[in-house]
């Protein structure tokens, strides 16, 4: 029981205080003249991937890999067959082309580019320069291509900022929610990894299942947050959009920082079955995606399916 309020109350204040930081940091982007779509692409785009941040360094610097590399490839797998499928099944979602053409074919490289890094069984310092080296380029493309293009791109990441309402006002509440929410993000990440891994010894489950299960889930709220809001106000482009972009950063920025600073062994199951489905998630989101440049209610329903197999087959076969 202890350590299933330790993993709640965890996942909480994670969620707390990545909202709080957010909200920190799209105030801090508009006092200092940040443009509308900088602070959308950058800091609410992968500001939702906070949580995984915070808990894949401290799990990485406490030499638990299986968590570090668990909570974002679940995460992702997450992102797309549960957080896309649930707001597909709410609205049906259109997508913008460019944002098809180049996050969706970026998703599905950084996959690959990860099942090729995690060949040799481990990601090293070496992997986690490539790693960031590709989210560099990245962020350099995608700003030069959207300052570039026409304002569909531009408005729907000038809107992801736009999602967040009860932005601090002062320069003393921007600081103060900066610090807090780092200060919860921090507490949160404590708790629940002691949450977790208590609960894997407790139970008999290995901390790879874990990671890539409750802790995955855990940590993806905020793009869950985000992603339903924008699904109900019917802006289909910013729920899409937030989720390529946070799977793009999970992959390239997270893990690359984490690998960076311990080097990180990939858990067997992971290599055999975890960053398939990863993939699979990805190519068939594209998939569905280039059908009709949207997502139906019947391709949610079959995304959110998906997940729940994937779930089975973690806590059964797998």
């Amino acid at each position: 029981m202890l350590y299933g309020i330790s993993l709640l109350v965890g996942i909480v204040l994670l969620t707390l205080g990545g909202e709080a930081l957010i909200r920190g940091a799209v105030a801090g982007a508009k006092r200092m003249g940040i443009s509308p779509l900088l602070t959308g692409l950058v800091v609410v785009g992968f500001g939702t991937s906070f949580p995984e941040l915070v808990v894949s360094i401290d799990a990485a610097i406490r030499q638990q890999p299986d968590i570090a590399i668990g909570n974002i490839v679940g995460s992702n797998i997450g992102n797309i067959l549960l957080i896309l499928g649930l707001c597909a099944v709410i609205f049906p979602m259109s997508v913008q082309p460019l944002a098809l053409r180049r996050d969706g074919v970026v998703v599905v490289g950084a996959s690959l580019l990860f099942i090729v890094l995690a060949w040799s069984g481990a990601l090293g310092r070496w992997d986690a320069a490539i790693l960031l080296a590709a989210l560099t380029a990245y962020l350099i493309w995608a700003y030069r291509t959207e300052r570039n293009q026409p304002l569909p791109a531009t408005e729907m990441h000038s809107a992801e900022a736009e999602e967040l309402t009860a932005i601090p006002s002062s320069t003393a509440m921007t600081v103060m929610a900066l610090i807090v929410g780092l200060a919860m993000l921090i507490g949160g990440s404590q708790l629940l990894l002691y949450g977790a891994i208590g609960l894997a010894q407790a139970m008999g489950i290995s901390e790879a299942v874990i990671g890539l299960t409750i802790v995955a889930v855990g940590t993806s709220l905020p793009e869950m947050a985000v992603s339903v809001i924008a699904a109900l106000r019917r802006h289909a482009d910013v729920a899409v959009g937030n989720i390529l972009g946070s799977n793009i950063f999970n992959l390239l920025g997270i893990l690359g920082i984490s690998a960076f600073l311990q080097p990180l062994p990939i858990a067997e199951r992971v290599s055999q079955f975890d960053q398939w489905v990863m993939l699979g998630a990805a190519g068939v989101l594209l998939l569905f995606l280039y059908t009709g440049m949207r997502l139906s209610r019947w391709e949610g329903a079959a995304l959110l399916g998906g997940y729940a197999a994937y779930l089975a087959l973690s806590f059964t076969i797998f």
